[in-house]
């Protein structure tokens, strides 16, 4: 993965994590993100229709940075890469997957929570990982105890991040960006809240420019 694909997601400093149960809600959610200030998207795969709405994304949003989450298989690889997904997240190490990504060069960030794990991201190169999920494997602290020995390393946490806790994350220099869910919340896309979506979107936008000033 590139210095590119890290500075972006600096910018950032909040990657959406996104569930869709339904394509139609692709681009009505993108919009919302991107006029909520963050044009970005991790689409899980938990879903048959992921495929489609990374698709619709990509194309209708050309400027947004939209991935893939939650990958299993490099058939998954396949597919989100042909849908126009910019990078791929799984939320262990597997090393069959990063090694397919790195081929293909594209930016993969594999979960790593154990130094082991760590160990075989920075032998293939990579600049960052997953950590996942971060509120039961101890947060920032456990971040920090694990970059020590690892110098350059950082780390996206995701699970259990939230408004009131991002800037204790963003605080951190081994941590570039943090993956969230609190809005885009699955319920608010069912019932088509994507004002509120809008809203607390531009919420996380400015609390990220607050913290880093």
């Amino acid at each position: 993965m590139g210095i590119d694909m890290e500075k972006k997601l600096e910018a950032m400093g909040v990657v959406p994590v996104v569930v869709l149960e339904s394509a139609e809600d692709a681009l009505p959610l993108a919009g919302a993100l991107c006029e909520g200030g963050l044009p970005c998207a991790e689409v899980t795969f938990r879903t048959a229709a992921a495929e489609e709405s990374i698709r619709k994304m990509a194309q209708a949003y050309p400027q947004m940075l939209v991935g893939a989450g939650t990958v299993l298989t490099t058939e998954q690889v396949d597919r989100a890469l042909g849908a126009g997904a910019k990078f791929i997240v799984s939320p262990g190490f597997d090393p069959e997957i990063v090694d397919y990504c790195l081929e293909k060069d594209i930016p993969v960030f594999p979960g790593c929570v154990t130094p082991s794990e760590v160990a075989q991201a920075v032998k293939r190169g990579l600049r960052v990982v997953k950590f996942f999920p971060a509120a039961q494997y101890g947060g920032v602290g456990t971040i920090k105890a694990l970059s020590a020995p690892y110098v350059g390393l950082k780390f996206m946490p995701t699970g259990g991040i939230n408004a009131e806790n991002l800037e204790s994350y963003l605080s951190c220099p081994m941590i570039p960006a943090c993956g969230g869910s609190w809005m885009v919340k699955g319920s608010l896309v069912k019932e088509g809240r994507f004002d509120e979506i809008r809203a607390r979107t531009r919420e996380a936008a400015d609390l990220v420019r607050k913290i880093r000033g």
